[in-house]
């Protein structure tokens, strides 16, 4: 009995073993049948799922998209990232699929709900629903995927209260869950120590900094950018999180100061906290983080000094600490940071001179340092935008700009320069075009040098700077006319030349530029005479851009009409003489053709009569030529004749 048990058993492991592929190839077709049912009912199928075909049911793992485990040849990856499906996953089976570990539509059309059906992927190691356009709350379900190590809903329309369930994802190292609408759970069951990567960026989020943060001790990137956060940000992130790269918590409501532990970030690379309540002294630890490269503090309420030690950042290529209430001079340490190429201190109560040491900064583009109280420019031969206005610039235009060869937007109103523009201005800058004086500066798009003191004329060399979009030259002294060559900038929509001594006429070329892109222009308050160009341009303008101009004149812009002169006179006589001389010599054309019709009339008419006698005298002629020939008829034919 014992032998025969034996041997039943054997033959029992042997048809097991013998269904095995039946098995495999039951799952693998029951798959194909799956994708292709999900696939009928999408809205847009796009080309790559051509092969996605009941023809070619038995090479699923050949299909697009598709990867298959190599022992049991079954789907264990489908990767549909950027295919521009459209469609939703409500009819999508996800049953067969037992051994599925990646699942990613990321940056696709998909929409409606995510299926709770989901929850049944128990391999699932990474879950990429992004980028597309679900909606609705997040399923419980997703809590069940235990294998789970990458999860991105990000940037969707989902909303809801974020489930507290989504702790019960013990693996979990990437959870993105930004740009949705979701709200706050209770952050107290959150616990996800394995977190390498966090965001709720862009989100409606409330109440202060989720605890359970401070205990993802392996945080390298944490957004939570463009919430409602609001509290101190806890000490414990300053101690805890010593491995973050990324800390991004602008745009919310974040109070109180930075602490001093900031230094032990020691890893940190980017560190954003713009548009925030932060107060206090900037920390000079945070020069001891050797490793950052952005620094973004701007629009808080820091105050206090610039700290010196961020010259010890070697790698430093941003730093944004604009709007602020920062109030010492720049340090000359920052001369240091030679990595640097955007550098942003507007707005604060910055004062004294630009440390010479910023001429080593050979690397940086775009400087702004308005409105502060500096009261010199320096030597900044890299750089392609600067915004200097509202300082203490006096005297003339510092020499040293003469020297950017890169420039493409000046900045630099509401100082107190005078004198003239530096005559070598652009010596060194072939490739832009501005008048004589200030060189060839063809890059210029924007140029502002108003509310100064600058004398002179208006230069005529401005022919060659196409590409400009703003010309403001307003509050200053300067005199002669204003040059016809303004009319060819085809991209010109700001012109402001008031407030200064120019005379003669406004050209008429600046009435009719093509582009009809000039929206903003003012002349007022200068010596300007003559008539208003009639072109399109100034068809609608405001009295405002001309007022304070006693000379000029014309229809348009609350200008009283310009006088009439003699030779004016003779053109309106000339234009009366041509308005009746015209309409009487036509009315006499047609009644000359009228009677020339008449009398053709006529005359066809008589000779209509004359035609029809002839035609009666030959017939009645041929009538008596046939009577017999006798004296009756004879008389009678000369009777007719006389």
């Amino acid at each position: 009995m014992a032998a025969s048990q034996k041997l039943y058993l054997a033959l029992f492991h042997v048809l097991l073993l013998s269904l095995f592929p039946l098995k495999a190839k039951s799952s693998a077709r029951a798959q194909a049948e799956a994708l292709l049912q999900w696939k009928s009912t999408l809205s847009f199928s796009p080309p790559p799922l051509s092969s996605w075909s009941r023809s070619n049911l038995n090479n699923l793992c050949e299909w697009t998209a598709v990867s298959c485990s190599s022992t049991s040849r079954t789907v264990s990856q489908i990767n549909l990232r950027s295919l521009n499906i459209t469609g939703t996953l409500a009819h999508f089976n996800f049953t067969p699929f037992t051994d599925l570990t990646r699942f990613d539509i990321q940056s696709n059309n998909v929409n409606g709900a995510i299926p709770s059906a989901i929850g049944s992927l128990s391999k699932l190691t990474h879950l990429d629903l992004s980028v597309n356009l679900f909606e609705g709350s997040i399923p419980v379900e997703i809590s069940q995927l235990t294998e789970l190590q990458y999860l991105s809903l990000y940037s969707n329309n989902l909303n809801g209260i974020i489930p507290f369930q989504l702790a019960n994802l013990p693996k979990v190292r990437h959870l993105d869950l930004g740009s949705n609408y979701l709200e706050n759970p209770d952050w107290s069951n959150f616990s996800m120590p394995s977190l390498e990567y966090l965001s709720f960026f862009l989100n409606e989020l409330t109440a202060e900094f989720p605890h359970f943060i401070t205990n993802c001790r392996n945080l390298t990137f944490l957004d939570l950018s463009l919430n409602k956060f609001t509290g101190q940000i806890p000490e414990l992130v300053y101690t805890n999180l010593g491995k973050l790269e990324a800390l991004n918590l602008y745009n919310n409501l974040f109070q109180g100061p930075l602490s001093s532990n900031i230094s032990k970030l020691s890893n940190l690379k980017n560190i954003s906290l713009q548009n925030n309540l932060l107060s206090g002294q900037i920390p000079e630890s945070i020069g001891s983080i050797s490793g950052l490269q952005i620094v973004e503090l701007f629009s808080n309420s820091f105050q206090g000094n610039i700290p010196s030690s961020i010259g010890q950042l070697k790698h430093l290529e941003k730093i944004d600490l604009r709007m602020n209430a920062l109030n010492s001079t720049i340090p000359p340490e920052l001369g240091l940071c030679t990595n640097l190429t955007y550098l942003a201190l507007a707005d604060n109560q910055l004062s004294g001179e630009l440390p010479l040491s910023l001429s080593n900064l050979s690397k940086i583009a775009d400087m702004g340092l308005s409105e502060n109280s500096l009261s010199e420019v320096g030597n900044l031969t890299m750089l392609q935008i600067l915004d200097f206005n509202t300082n203490q610039l006096h005297g003339e235009l510092p020499q040293t700009i003469s020297n950017i060869a890169s420039l493409t937007s000046i900045n630099l109103f509401g100082n107190n320069l005078s004198g003239s523009i530096p005559s070598d201005f652009g010596k060194y800058m072939p490739s832009l075009a501005i008048p004589a004086e200030l060189g060839n500066l063809s890059m210029l798009f924007m140029l502002n040098l108003s509310n100064n003191h600058l004398t002179g004329e208006v230069p005529q060399s401005l022919t060659s700077l196409k590409g400009l979009e703003s010309l403001d030259f307003s509050d200053n002294k300067l005199t002669g006319n204003i040059s016809k060559e303004l009319g060819s900038y085809e991209k010109l929509s700001s012109l402001d030349l008031s407030r200064n001594n120019l005379a003669g006429e406004i050209p008429f070329e600046l009435g009719n530029l093509n582009s009809l892109r000039l929206s903003s222009f003012d002349f007022s308050y200068n010596e300007l005479t003559g008539p208003l160009p009639s072109g399109r341009v100034f068809k609608n303008a405001s009295a405002r851009s001309f007022a304070g101009n006693s000379g000029l004149c014309g229809e348009g812009g609350g200008l009283s009409q310009c006088p009439t002169t003699d030779s004016s006179k003779s053109k309106d006589n000339k234009k009366f003489l041509i308005g009746v001389i015209v309409p009487v010599c036509g009315l006499l054309v047609i009644a000359t053709i009228f009677a020339v019709l008449l009398c053709f009339r006529k005359t066809k008419l008589l000779d209509e009569e004359a035609k029809i006698a002839n035609n009666e005298l030959s017939a009645r002629t041929q009538a008596y030529l046939a009577e017999p020939l006798n004296s009756i008829t004879i008389s009678k034919l000369r009777s007719f004749q006389k």
